[in-house]
């Protein structure tokens, strides 16, 4: 079983309020949800909205065909009516518009009465977060004006509900951040807000500078202080960082670099997605230096992926970048499993006031005396890249790649980053080869750690007999980077580059497709 319903309205009518509701009741009664958002770089007015997706089994896609349609506006039946299945139906504003403000909590309710929902869950949920009679009234005449379409019965499971962004933040306080640092860009904002919310209970500090070039500089004094540090940009945000990146690399001041991309080359399109910064994530800043670039799929590994960016980078004194994007910091995902237990990071630093503490910009000695000597710039160079084979076999105590469906198929999906759980989607509608992997013929290999790269890639590679890449990008960056270390072209690709995500029946449809040619 599975429902998409859409939510759609102007910017400033509390559309992603009703997505809230809905997906936190459907949760509570055991069901999964994907929650999607699609919105303009507007404060108010113009067309936004939100698509959640059902399920008694996991999922983590969306679709272009609707079981529901709830319209804040006409534009919004205009626009997506022609998505409605024979079966779909529409839930008008027309009915409800006497509610003002409380318009999206009459949907609320009225959507939750279709839907077949015991109005407690309701009333509860309004009478926490709202606490006035009028949204009471609201939500509850809503409900009173529907009839009951479908039954949600309570399953005896437990169901996590979180963003990208909520999941790194948890992964940072769960590795004893104490300073999170950033300049408001979306789509790393929410982030920062999620910390920000925290930040007393879990006793560290957000802190927004005037830019930047201020942040990054600000945080790396913070961490040669003995701070644990965190940093959150995007796209022309990371720009103006790349200068101090190449001061890290020579300070070899730990930090944690959080870079969730967005559409551009600059400003682009502010809201929406693409993974066309795998390259300036890898390669930003001059000279030659180590670095790790991590690159979770889904909630999960955005809290166990960000305290092993912590842990390599006060270990190694290198720069850990956690690279999302926009798709994956603002889409509301379900999961049933716990994170692993975070790792310690008892990495012990000298601190000033407890001996002398130097470091410098330039070439030095291990005085960190300046020096031109070309014998010592020389070592220095050749200790950078000890340090990165090191940092290489450390890696490989975690999950650097993940397998997933029939470990003997011949067709074999590469891709990183948020695709991970649509692809999941895609190739259990396919033949269900990832709930039952002896009887699918397909394997996915989800690329984690973007650098280092794992030694697997090649092997699963030269095992495969069909190989198809599968990017938000119009390059194939992670297939570059593959033909860069491996010398190995992946000529059969699928890459979407419009600033959405990929689609589960767009996708689905593009790979069989692609295998049949």
């Amino acid at each position: 079983m599975r429902l998409n319903i859409l939510i759609g309205g102007k910017a400033g009518q509390g559309i992603n309020k009703i997505s809230e509701i809905i997906s936190k009741i459907i949760t509570e009664l055991g069901y999964f949800t994907f929650n999607y958002r699609d919105y303009q770089s507007l404060i108010r007015g113009g067309h936004n909205f939100n698509v959640i997706s059902i399920s008694d089994y996991k999922i983590g896609s969306v679709e272009t065909k609707l079981d529901c349609i709830v319209a804040l506006d006409e534009k919004t039946k205009k626009i997506h009516k022609k998505e409605l299945k024979n079966n779909g139906f529409v839930i008008d504003s027309k009915n409800f518009e006497s509610f003002g403000k409380n318009l999206n909590l009459a949907l609320s309710g009225a959507l939750l009465k279709i839907l077949g929902i015991e109005k407690n869950y309701l009333l509860e949920k309004i009478k926490k977060e709202f606490q006035t009679k009028e949204a009471l009234d609201a939500a509850e005449k809503g409900f009173d004006s529907q009839t009951k379409k479908f039954e949600f019965k309570k399953l005896n499971r437990k169901i996590y509900l979180m963003d990208g962004s909520e999941a790194i933040a948890q992964g940072a306080i769960n590795s004893n951040i104490d300073l999170y640092l950033a300049y408001p860009m979306t789509p790393s904002t929410p982030l920062m807000a999620e910390l920000a919310k925290r930040q007393e209970e879990k006793n560290l500090l957000v802190f927004e500078p005037e830019g930047e070039i201020s942040v990054i500089n600000t945080a790396l004094g913070a961490s040669f202080a003995g701070a644990k540090v965190m940093i959150g940009t995007s796209g022309g945000g990371f720009d103006l960082m790349v200068e101090a990146i190449s001061f890290q690399g020579m300070t070899e001041i730990p930090l944690v670099l959080y870079l969730a991309s967005r559409a551009g080359p600059s400003t682009g399109m502010p809201t929406y997605t693409s993974q066309a910064d795998l390259n300036d994530a890898l390669r930003a800043g001059h000279g030659e230096f180590p670095r790790v670039v991590i690159a979770p799929g889904d909630p999960l590994e955005c809290i166990e992926k960000t305290n092993e960016a912590f842990y390599l980078s006060e270990k190694f004194g290198v720069l850990s970048i956690i690279l999302s994007d926009k798709h994956l910091a603002e889409s509301g995902f379900s999961f049933d499993k716990e994170p692993k237990k975070p790792l310690k990071i008892e990495i012990k630093r000298k601190v000033p006031g407890k001996g002398i503490i130097r470091t410098s910009s330039y070439e030095h000695d291990e005085f960190a005396n300046t020096t031109e000597d070309a014998e010592m710039a020389k070592r220095n160079a050749e200790c950078r890249l000890k340090k990165y084979e090191k940092i290489k076999k450390e890696c490989q105590k975690f999950q650097m790649i993940k397998k997933y469906g029939n470990e003997n198929a011949e067709n074999l999906i590469i891709s990183w980053g948020s695709n991970k759980t649509v692809i999941l989607d895609a190739l259990d509608e396919i033949d269900e080869s990832v709930r039952n992997p002896k009887k699918g013929k397909w394997k996915f290999l989800h690329v984690l750690y973007l650098k280092p790269l794992s030694d697997e890639i090649k092997k699963e590679i030269l095992k495969s007999k069909r190989v198809i890449l599968i990017e938000n990008n119009s390059t194939g960056q992670l297939g570059r980077l593959i033909r860069e270390k491996t010398g190995i072209s992946i000529k059969d690709r699928i890459l979407k580059y419009d600033g959405r995500p990929f689609y589960l029946d767009e996708l689905k449809n593009k790979i069989l497709n692609l295998l049949n040619k």
